[in-house]
């Protein structure tokens, strides 16, 4: 690639020791090879049987030697010294920078000893012809022309062109990897992140690398979060499928759950996430739907939007009645996601309606959510069969966005009744709570209307619970949390209101959490 304009650099030079040889100061060696023996030495490299055996080499050995001091500063004065063959095209490099690619590293030694007879001659003739600012003419430079294939279409994708024109037109992400040779500052479309970050992993260009990994994690959306994911795995980057694990845990059911983009999230991950304590959800039925549509939209490739709740109820009642379809052969793939799912926290009388009649579920499963229930309905709400906060408790979640200044949900359990609850104090000042209401108190609505005939008559009621809150700020996750609390709400306060969760952050929105169960009392 050739670089317009360059400019003429002057580089001081200072004595190094008593050795005669020379060394830009402020760097451990920039690119001066006339003391290359000398610093080959220092470092036990031998550099002979490095231009003997390139392929084995660790370039990290020779990166040693050429700094990166090139980045944001100018060109290398002179012609190019090395022509890079590759894509159709030959791009015009400087040695120096070419030296932050691993692979065209390798090229360029191996090109130099099939070609010169004493290759670490002809670097210090190259050297000279590169350094010689000075003089009015500089000596001619021979170009040493290196290749490489590439065969990876993320790379040699060319958005928006013909056919006619492609042969004509270079690769913008691998344009976009040797210009940053040159630049420590290029700017990335996020679009075009994959290709470069393909180009970088071909170059073994690991500073770029590492800053498309950093991109990735940053612009994380519905849309491209199976493709970055799958790159993460490619490359077993654990930072980059990580980030995607976490954005989803938080963005399944509120963000991508709506969306078409649902289909493309791969199993796998998609088990891992449902796995994760940290998993965002508005309540356990939510969560269900939000699987249940991408179970429908794996076997509906043909659907392009969104389908609504009744939509995929109908299509799994559409088969025969004598097998649920879990124990179908097609069903039995999707079983590990479901054992995931904490179906005990399913409570409401409508919810498990339709989970009987859904034909999806083994009939033992259903057996056994309508014991755990009538049994804890018979003992005053004591959860017999919950234990651990952590992988059972029941879930419920806000979504605290800009707007709001005070936002409440009001969830039943066995004849309790609870409100969560998130205030804004100020710009950067949140705090979340739970407390216990009256059935009197209760406002006429759907949320609760179905289950306010059942009322307990406890006066107090033993709950253990946690609340979290997760929020971005700066593509870093802030997480802050209580302890796992146990406590007796009353239905007079104090006793009526949980331990609040006080926060200060400047992201939005906040995923608050509320995890709780009703142990033995």
């Amino acid at each position: 690639m050739k670089m317009l304009n360059p400019q003429k650099s002057r580089l001081a030079r200072q004595m190094v020791g008593s050795t005669n040889r020379w060394r830009f100061p402020r760097d451990p060696f920039s690119g001066d090879l006339l003391a290359l023996s000398q610093m080959f030495k220092a470092l036990n490299v031998d550099f002979e049987e490095v231009l003997k055996n390139p392929d084995r080499l660790c370039i990290s050995q020779i990166q040693k030697i050429f700094s990166e001091n090139f980045k944001n500063k100018t060109v290398q004065s002179g012609e190019a010294d090395v022509i890079l063959e590759c894509l159709g095209f030959k791009w015009e490099l400087h040695q120096p920078q070419l030296f932050q690619s691993e692979t065209l590293a390798k090229l360029y030694l191996t090109a130099l000893v099939r070609e010169n007879a004493n290759p670490l001659r002809e670097l210090e003739k190259l050297l000279r012809a590169q350094s010689s600012s000075k003089s009015k003419e500089q000596t001619p430079v021979k170009k040493m022309i290196i290749s490489l294939k590439i065969n990876d279409p993320v790379v040699t994708r060319v958005e928006g062109c013909t056919e006619a024109s492609l042969s004509t037109t270079a690769s913008p992400a691998f344009a976009t990897a040797l210009k940053n040779l040159y630049m420590s500052e290029v700017e990335m479309n996020v679009d075009d992140v994959l290709g470069v970050l393909a180009s970088a992993h071909i170059l073994q260009f690991s500073t770029l690398f590492q800053k498309c990994v950093l991109l990735m994690m940053s612009k994380l959306t519905p849309s491209n979060i199976k493709n970055f994911y799958l790159a993460g795995c490619k490359y077993k980057e654990q930072q980059l499928i990580t980030a995607c694990k976490e954005w989803l845990e938080m963005n399944l059911v509120p963000l991508v759950g709506t969306q078409i983009h649902l289909r493309k999230i791969p199993q796998e991950l998609l088990h891992v996430v449902l796995k994760s304590p940290r998993l965002f959800t508005f309540s356990e039925f939510h969560l269900l739907k939000t699987v249940l549509f991408w179970v429908y939209l794996q076997l509906n490739c043909k659907v392009q939007t969104p389908p609504i709740f009744e939509t995929v109820l109908a299509f799994f009642n559409s088969f025969p009645k004598k097998c649920a379809f879990l124990d179908r052969d097609s069903g039995h793939s999707f079983m590990p996601l479901f054992l995931c799912l904490r179906l005990d926290g399913i409570n409401k009388g409508k919810d498990l309606e339709e989970l009987r009649h859904i034909n999806f579920f083994p009939e033992m499963w259903l057996a056994r959510v309508a014991a755990n229930h009538y049994h804890a309905l018979e003992s005053g709400g004591d959860m017999f069969h919950l234990k651990d906060l952590t992988t059972q408790a029941m879930r419920y979640g806000l979504l605290f966005n800009q707007e709001y200044t005070v936002y409440s949900q009001t969830i039943a359990i066995y004849g309790f009744f609870f409100e969560i609850k998130g205030i804004k104090h100020d710009a950067t000042s949140y705090s979340f709570y739970m407390q216990r209401i009256r059935h009197t108190d209760l406002e006429y609505n759907s949320v609760v209307c179905e289950q306010s005939s059942m009322v307990s008559l406890r006066a107090e009621r033993l709950v253990r619970y946690e609340i979290s809150a997760h929020t971005m700020v700066g593509g870093k996750w802030q997480e802050f949390r209580t302890n796992q609390i146990t406590q007796k709400f009353g239905l007079v306060k104090p006793s009526c209101r949980s331990h609040t969760l006080k926060i200060q952050t400047v992201g939005i929105p906040i995923y608050a959490s509320f995890a709780f169960i009703f142990p033995i009392s």
